[in-house]
């Protein structure tokens, strides 16, 4: 379910570049920028985080099954079933992981390459899009509301239980879906700031980001 497309390339080096005049660069920017945007704070990217957060809770609520299955087991077909729901549990809970650190690092990779491009030259007109305000916001409210079901969770669970009465795997379980809520929301938002604080550092129209693109010098991602 991860995206197979490879990044855009980088710009080539200096030496190397052939572009018969202006505009031919800033349109070659302009495409390789909208596209690492798209790739970082895209509908189908904002659909693919949730949809691993999503298998990420299932995985988690199968382990969740098996440590219940596993307390309130009296016989060896207990045992079995609880351990059948560890598997499976694990077998959407690791890819699921897997892939979410590695949209992460892909996010991370393009925000890199998003710098190199940009450094290339400014065309105001052109990169007030690339800001992506909108997406940006949808990103940070999809987010705290991540975070504030994940933390709320937290909370509620342990103060609920009741000793002698509410099973540790049962808060055990609970806890952990708000963690995942939780860490998944921080790394959301941070992924949208991440790009809005620099698409703003890079894009604004002044004197230091014009020394900065004609310098060839890159703002660290």
């Amino acid at each position: 379910m991860s995206s197979s497309r490879a990044l855009p390339p980088p710009p080539p080096p200096p030496h190397l570049r052939a572009w018969p005049d202006r505009e031919s660069l800033l349109a070659d920017r302009d495409r390789a920028m909208g596209e690492l945007g798209r790739r970082t704070l895209g509908g189908g990217r904002l659909a693919l985080f949730l949809v691993w957060l999503l298998v990420l809770e299932a995985g988690w609520g199968l382990i969740g099954a098996a440590l219940l299955a596993f307390h309130d087991a009296l016989d060896p077909f207990g045992l079995l079933l609880s351990l059948v729901l560890a598997g499976l549990g694990a077998g959407a809970l690791v890819p699921a992981a897997y892939f979410q650190i590695a949209g992460v690092r892909r996010d991370a990779a393009a925000r890199r390459l998003f710098v190199r491009w940009a450094a290339l030259d400014q065309a105001p007109a052109r990169d007030a899009r690339h800001r992506a305000p909108g997406p940006s916001l949808a990103w940070l409210l999809v987010s705290f509301a991540l975070c504030a079901a994940g933390l709320w969770i937290c909370v509620t669970v342990p103060y609920a239980a009741r000793p002698g009465s509410t099973p540790y795997a049962e808060v055990a379980y609970g806890v952990g879906a708000g963690l995942l809520l939780w860490v998944n929301g921080l790394a959301g938002a941070a992924n949208a700031v991440a790009h809005y604080r620099l698409a703003v550092r890079l894009l604004s129209p002044g004197p230091r980001a014009a020394r900065s693109a004609s310098s060839g010098r890159q703002p660290h991602a």
